[in-house]
Parts: C-alpha cells; sequence; structure tokens
C-alpha cells in the first residue's frame, strides 16, 4: 500500500457554539472531538500526520501533545483549500494524502480503508442525504462520471436538488494534490479558495475520480453549535448501546446510558438507567451496576453488585463484593473478594483485604485493611496532619467500634477490638479490647437555660 499522509483540518472558529473554547475541543463521549479524529487517523499509521488549527491559538497543539503530529497554523483563515496548503511544505512527495476534518468527530477507520481500497486517483467519501441543505453537491455526467462539486452558496435551483453531498473528505496521490492546490483561485460566493475545486481540475486531467459512502450516515456528521453536538452525542451513545446489547448486556433503557471511552463487558452484566462509564471500563461476568452509578477509569471483578448512586473512580474491585448504595472509591483503592461497602463511605488510596465490612458513615483513607475486618458506623481514619498524608494499618479480624478516630500513623494488631467512641492514637495490641473515652459525668440538680422573652 502506498504511503499515507493525513492531513487533520481544525481551524474553524466555532462561531455557533458561543464559546470561548475552540470547537473542535468540545467533547463528544467524553473526549474532545478532534481526539476522536486523531485516534482513528493514527490508526491508519499514516507516515505523516498533520493538524491545520487556527482559532483558539496553541490551545489545540497544547491539548493534543501526546500525538506524534506536527501542529501548523492557518492565519488567516481563507478556506479548506487554503488551509490544506499550510500542510503541503510539511508532507513527503509519494503516496496519497487523506483529509480529514475535526469537527467531524466519529468518521469511523473501516471507512477510510474502504477509500484506500478505491483506486487510483482521486477518491471521494459522499454520501446521499434526504435534506442536502448546507452540503457542496456532488454533480455526475449522464455516464454516472464525477464532474464537479458545487458549494450550496454557489448552485443553481437545479443543483441544490441533488441528494448526493460532498463530506469534505478525500484521498488524493499527493503530488497531484500539490499540483492541484497551487492552481486554486477564489473566484466565489465566500472568497475563499475552496479544496472541492480540484475535483474539476482531476477530470479536466483525466484523473480516475472515485467515490465511496460511509457505513453510516453519522459517520460524516459535522458539529457547528451546541444543538448538532448534543444530537451527534445521543447518536453515539445509541451506536454504544446497541453494541453493549449485541454483546448480551442487559441495559434497563438503552436511552439513558453514557459510555465516555471504553466499557468491556463479560457474560450476563446488568446495568441500570442513568449510568455513566468514563476512561477505560471493565466489568466482569455477573456485574450488576445500580441506577446513577459513575465508574471511571476502573476495574469490577466477577459476581459483584453497585447498588445506585455509587462513584468509583480509578480503583479494582473484587469478585463478589457489594458497594453503594451512595459508597465513593477515589484513586487508589483495591478491595479484594467479598468485600462490603455500604452506604456514604468513602475509600481513597486504600487495599482492603477479603472479607471486610464497612458498611455505614466512614472514611478510609491511606490504609492498609486485613481479612475479615468490620469497622462500625462513623469510623474515620485521620490520616492527614495538615501537611503530609500518614498510613494506617488494621490486621486481620479486627473489630473498630462506631464513632471512632484512628489517628494515623497508627496500627490495630490482629484480632484486636477498638471500643466504640474512641480516639486512636497510639499503636493497639493485637487481641485485646482497646478503648478511650472520658469519664461520664452527670451534673445533679442541672437547668437547662431558657430563652428569655
Amino acid at each position: 500500500m502506498n504511503p499515507l499522509n493525513i492531513v487533520i483540518l481544525a481551524a474553524g472558529k466555532g462561531t455557533r457554539m458561543y464559546s470561548g473554547k475552540t470547537k473542535v475541543l468540545h467533547a463528544l463521549a467524553g473526549k474532545p472531538l478532534v481526539q476522536h479524529v486523531l485516534d482513528c487517523a493514527t490508526a491508519l499509521q499514516p507516515q505523516q500526520l498533520c493538524v491545520v488549527y487556527g482559532h483558539g491559538g496553541e490551545a489545540v497543539p497544547g491539548a493534543m501533545q501526546q500525538y506524534a503530529a506536527r501542529f501548523v497554523l492557518q492565519e488567516p483563515q481563507l478556506g479548506t483549500g487554503h488551509a490544506v496548503q499550510q500542510a503541503m511544505p510539511h508532507l513527503a512527495d509519494g503516496g496519497q494524502t487523506m483529509v480529514l476534518y475535526g469537527d467531524v468527530p466519529l468518521i469511523q477507520q473501516g471507512t477510510l480503508h474502504q477509500m484506500q481500497q478505491a483506486g487510483s486517483g482521486l477518491v471521494l467519501l459522499t454520501v446521499h442525504l434526504d435534506n442536502p441543505t448546507g452540503y457542496g453537491r456532488i454533480v455526475r455526467n449522464e455516464q454516472g462520471g464525477v464532474l464537479s462539486i458545487v458549494e450550496e452558496k454557489d448552485a443553481s435551483p437545479e443543483q441544490r436538488e441533488i441528494r448526493e453531498v460532498n463530506t469534505g473528505i478525500l484521498l488524493a496521490p499527493t503530488n497531484k494534490l500539490r499540483e492541484w492546490l497551487a492552481k486554486l483561485c477564489n473566484n466565489n460566493a465566500q472568497g475563499e479558495y475552496y479544496l472541492t475545486d480540484i475535483v474539476c481540475m482531476a477530470v479536466q486531467q483525466g484523473v480516475a475520480v472515485h467515490t465511496v459512502q460511509p457505513a453510516h450516515e453519522w459517520e460524516i456528521h459535522g458539529i457547528n453549535s451546541k444543538s448538532q453536538l448534543a444530537v451527534l452525542e445521543r447518536t453515539w451513545q445509541q451506536v454504544e448501546a446497541a453494541r453493549l446489547l449485541a454483546h448480551g448486556v442487559t441495559l434497563a433503557d438503552p436511552a439513558r446510558i453514557d459510555v465516555r471511552g471504553k466499557l468491556i463487558c463479560g457474560r450476563d452484566v446488568e446495568i441500570d438507567v442513568g449510568c455513566i462509564f468514563e476512561g477505560e471500563v471493565r466489568l466482569g461476568d455477573n456485574v450488576r451496576v445500580g441506577a446513577y452509578s459513575v465508574i471511571k477509569n476502573s476495574t469490577i471483578a466477577d459476581g459483584t453488585e453497585i447498588a445506585p448512586y455509587s462513584h468509583i473512580d480509578s480503583s479494582e474491585v473484587g469478585a463478589n463484593c457489594h458497594i453503594g448504595p451512595y459508597a465513593r472509591l477515589r484513586p487508589g483503592t483495591k478491595l479484594h473478594n467479598d468485600v462490603h461497602i455500604g452506604n456514604f463511605v468513602e475509600v481513597k488510596n486504600s487495599e482492603i483485604a477479603a472479607g471486610s465490612k464497612a458498611n455505614h458513615l466512614s472514611y478510609i483513607g491511606d490504609s492498609s485493611v486485613g481479612s475479615r475486618v468490620n469497622i462500625g458506623a462513623g469510623t474515620i481514619t485521620c490520616n492527614y496532619d495538615g501537611a503530609n498524608k500518614h498510613r494506617t494499618v488494621i490486621e486481620d479480624d479486627v473489630f473498630i467500634g462506631s464513632s471512632t478516630q484512628l489517628v494515623a500513623p497508627v496500627k490495630v494488631g490482629r484480632g484486636a477490638t477498638i471500643g466504640a467512641g474512641s480516639t486512636i492514637s497510639r499503636d493497639a495490641p493485637e487481641g485485646e479490647l482497646t478503648l478511650s473515652r472520658a469519664k461520664q459525668t452527670t451534673v445533679i440538680g442541672w437547668k437547662r437555660p431558657v430563652k428569655k422573652k
């Protein structure tokens, strides 16, 4: 296969977004529009990847610096042809050059690969729309060959009736593209250099012009407003829901799930309404996720049940655990098998071994908790001294009474019991009862103050 260059046009201001953020950095399914395109382009393994940016200054290169791409400024913005001209000095001769758009985020790798297989010459991605308003029309001769692309503002009434439209995505021999771009002129209604004018040049030179259609219409939808962004967001979520259903996941309502990244599910997974999955999430077999839970960059092992309104972030949850409702697992949490984290319990940067429980209203931070530990309601690990974090160690078979404060650094030995209401600031020995309470006093004859009239 010929060497491939890819140029992504991402210089548009996005006036109709009514935002101080450059258009291509608005998020769809949890990541910027242009990042979707960069991920798809990178999968094709181009020899050179070039992003043409403009409005928003260095925001686009700054946000996408993890990609091995060359970022080229287009200033001023004089049309799509002018934008590609800015990239050409950075592209090697020979091979082919593909043009993509940073505000057309859902183009799929399979469609682009189909363009690569379409043959030599100029390859256009076109689509038939019931409502082609706003798109350039594909003008063909009587034999069906492509003659030109006419932008809507320049189209005649008859041409506006054409339903086959240009998506803007194309593939051309790099040397020919360089030649055609040098001949562009701006004698049109917008006074811009249209990339689409290269089609006429190809036809005049006898270069074959091929057309390819995407597998799905939503692949070519561009974003110019918040309403279009919202529509495409829901479209993509429906695609994700259909994928999950096809793989055997049970969704209580396919219209009420948001996948903002990659969700991988085992067998017999059940997901209730309103759940959000961010980053990379893996759910094992027989996992149940309760309504309105949020899971981000985490792994949930087989048989675990997550009750409604739970938040899990950058955590590892073992098999047959029970989480929530209203539980929060913060980054660095690792739960082994059969752990129970109950309502309004928060765990951060802690490891909890098998069979342990914290069922009510507790905070466990920077801790190592052994097996079969019972942590009573209202227990807090006091891990922060105002400057540094300290570790709490709770060994196997410990019972922590309710409303206990463990002031780190501190260790509770194996089999120890901590009496309810204690503040533990020194190590508690194995197998013993440790408690700290002020003496209870009753003041005989004390009268409660009465509010003055």
